[in-house]
């Protein structure tokens, strides 16, 4: 949905540097996902409503989100985070339904209020695929590390960016896009 991932972003502006650099080297090899969000997060002490302010001033969604929101209604799932999310999609005054974690921001560090905690049969571990329909074929989006295992389970798939190397390493066909105005050109 954004041209850089806002998790990243907010993690750079609040968290913790060395923590997050740190944690990213590990993803996949020595600790899950939800393992390095949870340690980089408990690195960010801001509070919510002046990371969220920052976000919407500071993110931007990538082209042809709007486009593709009123053709499809796509289902929206992310490993971010509603409280920082449904900001960002009220200031461009788009509606959609969305799947994702939830926050308790402490001043001692955020927690994550995981939305998918029930281990996946596939990867091994709580994984976005439980959040897609499990019995219907589905058109997939994804540019990251999260969107590994769902997009597997894709009868489409366009990836971009770390999702699009790991594809190509299992040898899963896609299709590559730069903005979403590819993917919905693609799809007309």
């Amino acid at each position: 949905m954004t041209e850089v991932d806002s998790l990243h972003m907010v993690l750079l502006e609040f968290g913790d540097v060395g923590v997050y650099e740190r944690s990213e080297n590990r993803l996949g090899r020595t600790m899950t996902l939800h393992e390095v969000i949870e340690a980089e997060f408990a690195t960010v002490r801001a509070p919510i409503d002046e990371v969220a302010a920052w976000l919407v001033e500071n993110v931007r969604v990538r082209p042809g989100f709007r486009d593709l929101v009123e053709r499809y209604r796509p289902l929206v799932v992310s490993s971010g985070f509603h409280e920082l999310i449904e900001p960002v999609l009220a200031r461009e005054g788009i509606e959609v339904e969305l799947r994702a974690n939830r926050l308790d921001p402490r001043p001692d560090g955020w927690r994550v209020d995981w939305r998918d905690v029930d281990t996946c049969q596939v990867c091994g571990e709580p994984c976005k695929r439980g959040s897609v329909a499990p019995n219907g074929a589905f058109v997939y989006i994804g540019d990251g590390y999260s969107d590994r295992c769902v997009a597997l389970a894709a009868e489409r798939v366009f990836a971009r960016d770390g999702l699009a190397d790991y594809l190509d390493e299992q040898g899963v066909e896609y299709e590559r896009f730069e903005t979403l105005l590819d993917v919905d050109a693609a799809l007309g």
